[in-house]
C-alpha cells in the first residue's frame, strides 16, 4: 500500500518538474536532456532538477 502511494507521489512530481522544464526559458537542448535525467533517474533525476535545474517561466530579458 505505502509504495504504491510513495511510487504515485513520486509520477506526480516528475510529470510537475517535465511541465516546469518545458515551461521553462532553456534551449531546446538543454530541456531534452534534463527530462531524459528525469525518464531514466525519476528519484535522483528530480532532486538533481530541484537544485540546478532551469527555473520555470520566461526568462528575464
Amino acid at each position: 500500500m505505502f509504495s504504491m502511494i510513495g511510487g504515485l507521489v513520486v509520477l506526480i512530481l516528475d510529470i510537475w518538474a517535465i511541465v516546469s522544464i518545458i515551461g521553462s526559458g532553456a534551449s531546446t537542448g538543454a530541456k531534452v536532456l534534463w527530462i531524459l535525467l528525469i525518464l531514466i533517474l525519476p528519484i535522483v533525476g528530480f532532486i538533481i532538477w530541484l537544485i540546478a535545474g532551469p527555473k520555470g517561466g520566461r526568462a528575464i530579458a
